[in-house]
């Protein structure tokens, strides 16, 4: 495999559903003299820290870890991967259908549209841009129908290109599976044998990155 930035590649998925972490924001806080706090957003994206370590069932799923972090060279490439509690469009427990999530309107002339995950309602939500979707399980609506022809998907990117530029007013929506461009947070994996049949799981912390 040549050496690059960002692999296409996936963490092996049965050790990815069994790890822990999640979102995380940093905030600063300052409690002003009348007791009232004046808070501010570091970050107005926020980023995804996992812990591949209590993924670990097995010595084979070990091997796997330290076979795949050699050919990600540690820190050195980014790699895709998939959320246990977050990795599709729809809410929590339903399927993907091409309605879940608005990405655009259509005005006569754009021809693409990146997509985006929407947390909350109104206008204090939160667009997360989807920038890894899973090849193959994009669906896309235009005014409500589910529309197949003159639409390509960039899976790389999470970019929706048009043949014809959807007509003006159309709402376009999408549905879909995503993983997440993560990368080691560490260039050794230390392993004792002995400690991990003992329970002793080592911690492999996975952090998000822009690709």
């Amino acid at each position: 495999m040549a050496i690059v930035a960002f692999s296409e590649e996936r963490f092996p998925l049965r050790i990815a559903f069994g790890t822990s972490g999640g979102p995380e924001r940093r905030t600063d806080i300052v409690r002003l003299s009348t007791g009232f706090e004046k808070r501010n957003q570091r970050f107005s994206r926020s980023v995804r820290r996992y812990d591949a370590g209590s993924g670990l069932k097995s010595l084979a799923d070990l091997a796997l870890v330290v076979e795949f972090f050699e050919a990600m060279r540690g820190r050195l490439t980014g790699f895709r991967f998939r959320d246990p509690l977050d990795h599709t469009s729809a809410r929590f427990g339903m399927a993907v259908s091409p309605t879940d999530q608005a990405i655009g309107t259509g005005d006569g002339e754009t021809r693409q549209f990146p997509l985006v995950k929407v947390y909350g309602s109104g206008e204090g939500a939160y667009q997360r841009p989807i920038e890894k979707p899973v090849a193959g399980t994009v669906r896309i609506a235009v005014a409500g129908v589910e529309t197949v022809a003159g639409i390509s998907i960039d899976a790389a990117t999470g970019t929706v290109s048009f043949t014809d530029p959807p007509t003006e007013g159309a709402a376009i929506t999408a549905g879909f599976e995503f993983d997440v461009p993560v990368r080691f947070d560490i260039d050794q994996i230390a392993v004792n044998i002995a400690a991990f049949e003992a329970g002793d799981i080592p911690t492999i912390p996975l952090i998000e990155v822009r690709p």
